[in-house]
């Protein structure tokens, strides 16, 4: 096996796939008011593009896949697409991000089709504020998905949760104690702002507000209302530095990209809806898989595409200067 390792000697084993750029929210920091204009269907990879490259990539290493959107859910045949992933031998870790909107419905067929944890996006448990944030929707319909998704056995389900000041930091400890009852896995996230090349904030500048991140540190000191946070271990935990109450079912984790980087440990690829293959986040790089595939490409293109992201993988993250739509990339 030809492992993927690059140029910072990290071992790339996580390809986040993207199989929309279209959502059903609007989310405040996410995306523009308006929208974007959606992605034509022959733009988007099919199913059998994304198992190919997925396939393709099993041989250099890569072993967890994790769906993405925009919405994952609002893709037609999604579930398929699961059991298709499931059955590559080599997955060892299948999972998806949601926003919950229509995860109620959803929920049986994905554990059935082989989809083994889910994260939910939810960044309030207010429904006025719920609404606010995400512009249109509807907090009792993601509440009810996630009961749904504990009901069904996947396991683990976290909730990440994006936090910003002066828009939801003060129910920090209501997150918190979802944690304490019951075996869901917070996870707060500091939020990071996508600029434009001159250091503008991008959604900032759309939405005509400003807000600003909330560093883990000030999370933590609110969180000692509910005792002491004592070191866990969650599967697939990724970034998070994860913690635990004690006697809680659950867990609290916390991703700090802003007040502290976890670059150094950066494992990740991700394929874009549209076929492009991204090293970071926060990159501008892309390169087409899409249109070589679609002349005729194989292993050794692909192979040789996939390389040329490790070549273009940062040593970390330069949040200013990057002009990338979050949810255009899978966050």
């Amino acid at each position: 096996m030809e492992l993927l390792i690059d140029r910072y000697q990290r071992r790339i084993n996580y390809l986040r796939v993207s199989v929309t750029d279209r959502c059903n929210l609007r989310c405040i920091y996410c995306m523009p008011p308006e929208g974007i204009k959606p992605l034509g269907h022959e733009d988007i990879l099919r199913f059998e593009e994304i198992e190919e490259i997925v396939r393709y990539s099993i041989d250099w290493g890569i072993d967890k896949v994790r769906i993405t959107g925009g919405e994952p859910l609002v893709r037609k045949g999604v579930v398929y697409l699961v059991e298709i992933l499931a059955n590559l031998k080599g997955v060892e870790d299948l999972s998806m991000t949601t926003n919950g909107i229509l995860l109620r419905d959803y929920v049986r067929d994905l554990k059935n089709a082989g989809l083994q944890r889910i994260n939910i996006s939810l960044d309030s448990l207010d429904a006025n504020k719920f609404h606010r944030i995400t512009k249109v929707g509807r907090l009792s319909l993601v509440l009810d998905g996630i009961e749904e998704a504990l009901k069904r056995g996947l396991e683990p389900v976290k909730i990440n949760v994006v936090v910003m000041k002066g828009i939801n930091d003060d129910e920090v400890l209501d997150f918190a104690k979802m944690s304490l009852d019951r075996p869901l896995h917070i996870r707060f996230i500091e939020y990071m702002p996508f600029c434009d090349r001159k250091g503008a904030k991008l959604i900032a500048k759309t939405q005509k507000s400003s807000f600003e991140f909330v560093p883990t540190s000030i999370i933590r000191e609110r969180l000692r209302e509910l005792g002491e946070l004592i070191p866990a271990e969650v599967r697939g935990a990724g970034p998070a530095k994860s913690f635990r109450f004690e006697k809680s079912l659950g867990t609290i984790g916390f991703i700090t990209p802003m007040s502290e980087h976890f670059c150094a440990t950066c494992n990740r690829l991700r394929l874009t809806a549209d076929g492009k293959l991204y090293p970071c986040l926060f990159s501008d790089y892309g390169i087409d898989i899409k249109t070589l595939l679609r002349t005729g490409a194989g292993y050794r293109e692909i192979k040789e595409l996939f390389e040329e992201a490790l070549k273009n993988k940062p040593e970390k993250h330069f949040i200013k200067g990057n002009d990338q739509v979050m949810s255009k990339i899978g966050g």
